[in-house]
């Protein structure tokens, strides 16, 4: 049987990481918590079972140039009546669960002592050894050793197979890959600031995109807003700011128009006159 977590599946959000601090919880112990930021987060496009064949939502995230954007991402971001993105990332959702395109998520999306899962591409290490990469113990550091105490050891065999395996655990790249941390406690969120202090460590470096989702592997708890947390629009202040703009634009208008249309009667009462004087 599916469970109620699986039933109501939220859309994620793409947060940009910004460090690490720390918070004083009730008891007055220290929390090491990750900030991340929520900005400008936009649904793009939604995915459903009718024309698709599965229930999405395609969120944006992040600034960029126009002329920066491809023409077939220009067409896809103004089909949305959305500001280009930089990072277009797509979350599975359940059915009921979807957003209406061009809504912005913010913040207020989770919960403080939710759990979340947090998806970001690792720290790149570089050419790092076999004691680094797969935490090796080395060999001896005693006599007979000769100048190879960090090295990887034997990798093959004798004449038979005569090879290298695939897959041997040996020396080459690390880092920079798809990492995921599951089960991160949600301590606070600043919806004003779009902040979200997760407790320990996210992947990825300062600056760097992470994923923030739901855990799968904990239930969504209540209080959470549910399909998503919106934010609002537009701010009535704003509004009534933007009527007297308005209003003065078209009495700027209307004075244009009357002005055209006085210098065109004056005109004409001019031709009427060296007219009359002609005869």
């Amino acid at each position: 049987m599916a469970s109620q977590a699986a039933l109501r599946r939220r859309t994620g959000v793409i947060t940009e990481k910004l460090g690490m601090s720390r918070v004083f919880n009730e008891a007055g112990e220290h929390v090491p918590v990750t900030v991340l930021r929520v900005d400008a987060c936009q649904v793009i496009a939604r995915r459903t079972r009718e024309s698709d064949g599965y229930a999405a939502l395609q969120l944006g995230a992040g600034q960029v140039k126009v002329k920066n954007t491809s023409r077939a991402l220009r067409g896809h971001f103004a089909k949305a009546r959305v500001e280009p993105k930089r990072h277009v990332v797509e979350f599975r959702v359940s059915e009921d669960a979807l957003v209406d395109v061009g809504a912005t998520l913010g913040a207020e999306h989770f919960a403080a002592g939710q759990f979340v899962d947090a998806v970001g591409t690792s720290i790149g290490k570089g050419f790092a050894g076999a004691m680094k990469r797969h935490n090796f113990a080395g060999l001896r550091a005693s006599h007979g050793v000769s100048v190879s105490h960090r090295s990887h050891g034997s990798t093959g065999q004798c004449q038979d197979p005569g090879k290298v395996f695939k897959g041997k655990k040996m020396a080459g790249h690390l880092g920079h890959a798809r990492a995921t941390v599951q089960n991160l406690e949600v301590v606070a969120t600043d919806a004003a600031r779009g902040l979200i202090m997760v407790k320990g460590g996210v992947p990825g470096p300062k600056g760097g995109v992470v994923l923030l989702s739901d855990a799968k592997k904990r239930p969504l708890p209540e209080g959470v807003p549910f399909p998503a947390g919106l934010r609002a629009a537009a701010e009535p202040e704003a509004e009534e700011d933007a009527a007297p703009a308005a209003e003065a634009e078209a009495a700027v208008e209307e004075a244009a128009v009357e002005e055209a249309a006085a210098d065109e009667s004056a005109g004409e009462d001019a031709a009427e006159s060296d007219g009359e004087e002609t005869a």
